[in-house]
């Protein structure tokens, strides 16, 4: 008989988020308007504190595009870009017409590397143009380098967007993700630390600049008694309904936390007596991960990373490549890059591993059984 399948991040409910989804039936209130969406926001501003404003959208790849929008991001403009991501971070340059400019990692934590970012600002000031914007990521939930990229950033005027989709939570020194950057994003896709069905939010610095996203959110709708539109808006306002499964998870989101990271110290002990496999962790005490998803470095040389991926696999235990980054993508081939291609080195010697809130003991069971038969 087949064993159950032990996904790599599923959905985790609390209990509560029927009961606010209901309350949008009751009130007949199931569009992008209503109570739900003003409590989801209320509730993400006062956890991340700093009197930050939170405008709730379709999606973190909205959220991206209406930073970049926000900024005056427009026709060949450059945008500096976190290489080692997802696909969403970049996407948006594209939307805009603006040129990315990828930069490579540093091995702590994966993110930007400082020495290579200021390299990337330097040849866009070199081609005669400012970069527009900085896209700083913290990979699977790791924070970037916080104040040596905000110190870089600071120091040529190029303003933040923080890509936190993935690192609701994590801090860096005791202050969240998504409130470092002039604009930061959370992405609440099915996957993440919590869920909203599908959504994100933007986190701003001002109640004018939450207004105005919302208005271009919103389709750019003047506040006129007929339709009067005179710039380009988007149809980014996250519904009433996602936002009532969101105020459910708020409830829940500091165990969830604490569940991703009792994961990581499974791992920890799990991968201990298993050589050549590394498990990515937090470099000192100013980094605090939510561990999202935990990732391994293998020694190819000895671990062929498709073997590993099969033994999971043959046990029904998902597990994913690292992300590609962008550079290497087919899409961005043509655009320039700057660093050193450790990102590449670690997507091809990397895996993410089952790292759910709701993994149970048996399924660490499971999973410990595979890293037994590594042990060499």
């Amino acid at each position: 008989m087949k064993k159950q399948k032990i996904w790599l991040s599923p959905p985790h409910m609390g209990g509560n988020e029927l009961k606010y989804i209901q309350n949008a039936f009751d009130t007949n209130w199931i569009s992008q308007y209503g109570h739900n969406i003003d409590e989801f926001e209320k509730k993400l501003e006062n956890y991340l504190g700093k009197d930050l404003q939170v405008a709730a959208l379709s999606s973190g790849t909205a959220a991206i595009h209406l930073a970049l929008r926000m900024l005056g991001v427009g026709k060949d403009d450059f945008v500096i870009c976190q290489s080692f991501t997802f696909v969403a971070t970049a996407n948006p340059i594209l939307y805009q017409k603006a040129i990315p400019v990828f930069v490579d990692s540093e091995s702590l934590t994966w993110n930007l590397c400082p020495n290579a970012l200021e390299d990337a600002v330097k040849y866009c000031l070199s081609q005669g143009r400012k970069p527009k914007a900085i896209i700083a990521v913290s990979l699977y939930g790791m924070p970037f380098m916080v104040d040596e990229i905000l110190e870089i950033a600071r120091k040529y005027e190029i303003p933040i967007v923080e890509d936190s989709a993935e690192a609701l939570g994590s801090k860096y020194k005791n202050e969240f993700c998504g409130t470092f950057g002039n604009l930061s994003i959370i992405s609440f896709n099915g996957n993440k630390i919590i869920t909203t069905s599908g959504g994100g939010v933007l986190v701003l610095n001002s109640k004018a600049d939450k207004k105005r996203a919302i208005y271009l959110a919103t389709q750019a709708k003047e506040d006129k008694i007929y339709y009067s539109h005179s710039e380009i808006g988007y149809n980014y306002r996250m519904s009433n309904i996602s936002a009532g499964i969101g105020r459910g998870q708020m409830e829940i989101l500091e165990e969830r936390v604490k569940q991703r990271r009792e994961n990581h110290d499974f791992y920890q002990k799990s991968i201990a007596e298993v050589h050549n496999i590394q498990l990515f962790s937090e470099p000192n005490e100013n980094f605090y991960s939510n561990y999202w998803l935990n990732t391994i470095l293998v020694n190819e040389n000895v671990f062929p990373i498709e073997r590993i991926k099969n033994l999971f696999s043959e046990s029904n235990i998902e597990t994913r490549y690292l992300w590609k980054p962008m550079h290497l993508q087919p899409l961005y081939k043509g655009y320039v890059f700057f660093g050193n291609n450790l990102s590449g080195t670690i997507f091809e010697s990397g895996l993410c591993l089952p790292s759910g809130s709701n993994l149970t003991n048996n399924c660490k069971s499971r999973i410990s059984e595979i890293f037994h038969k590594l042990k060499v």
